[in-house]
C-alpha cells in the first residue's frame, strides 16, 4: 500500500507538470521576457515567498548571481528572506506584513522586477510587497496556485501571473520550482544561445 502511494506521488506530479506545459508556458515566456529586460537594462530582481516558497526564492536568486547550468556574467538578484536579522527586526519594530514591502521600497526602482511565490496567494506580507512594487513602478511576476488568492486581483495588466491549476500545496511547490528553473534557463538561452553540449557538472573549485 505504501509503495503504491509513493508511486502515485510521482504520477500525480508528472501529470500536473504535463498539463502545465501547455497552460503555463506562455506566461513563463512572458515572465522570462520581463526579467531579461530588467537585468539587461541595469535593473535587479527581488524575490520573496513564505515557507517553502522562501527557499525557492533564495535558490532562484542564487542561480542569477551565481549560475544556473552554464557560465555567464552575474545577474543582479536578491532574495528578501535571506537576511534573518533584517526580517526579524522589521517584524518586531513594525509588523510581519511589512517584512518584504519595506525592503521593496528601500531597494526597488522603476524597471526592477519582483518575483513573488505563494502556493495559495494568500500571504498578507506578499500582497504588501506587490503593492510596494507597484509604488516603485516595478513589474511583478507572481507564482500562485488554485485561483490565485489575494494576489491575483492585486496584479496589473503589465504584471505576469503564473497560476498552477492545483490546490495541493506540495504539487504547486513542485511546479513553481520547475517554473523558476525554466525562467533561469530561458534567460540564459536569450543571453548565451542554445547550449552546444548537454549539461555537465562543473568541476569543483574546492
Amino acid at each position: 500500500m505504501l509503495l503504491q502511494r509513493i508511486q502515485q506521488q510521482f504520477i500525480d506530479s508528472a501529470d500536473l507538470k504535463y498539463q502545465c506545459a501547455q497552460v503555463l508556458a506562455p506566461a513563463v515566456e512572458a515572465a522570462t521576457g520581463a526579467v531579461l529586460a530588467c537585468v539587461t537594462g541595469g535593473g535587479k530582481v527581488l524575490a520573496c515567498g513564505n515557507g517553502a516558497s522562501s527557499a525557492a526564492a533564495q535558490l532562484f536568486a542564487a542561480a542569477f548571481v551565481g549560475r544556473f547550468e552554464r557560465e555567464r556574467p552575474e545577474l543582479a538578484a536578491l532574495a528578501l528572506s535571506a537576511d534573518a536579522t533584517l526580517v526579524t527586526a522589521i517584524s518586531t519594530d513594525f509588523d510581519a506584513r511589512s517584512i518584504f514591502s519595506r525592503q521593496v521600497r528601500a531597494l526597488g526602482q522603476a524597471g526592477d522586477v519582483l518575483v513573488v511565490a505563494s502556493y495559495n496567494g494568500q500571504g498578507a506580507n506578499l500582497l504588501a510587497a506587490v503593492e510596494a512594487a507597484h509604488e516603485r513602478d516595478m513589474v511583478v511576476v507572481a507564482l500562485t496556485g488554485g485561483r490565485g488568492g489575494l494576489l491575483a486581483p492585486a496584479l496589473r495588466d503589465t504584471d505576469v501571473h503564473i497560476c498552477v491549476p492545483s490546490e495541493h500545496p506540495a504539487r504547486v511547490h513542485e511546479v513553481h520550482q520547475l517554473v523558476l528553473n525554466a525562467l533561469c534557463d530561458g534567460v540564459d538561452v536569450q543571453l548565451l544561445g542554445l547550449p552546444d553540449e548537454p549539461f555537465t557538472e562543473p568541476e569543483s573549485l574546492s
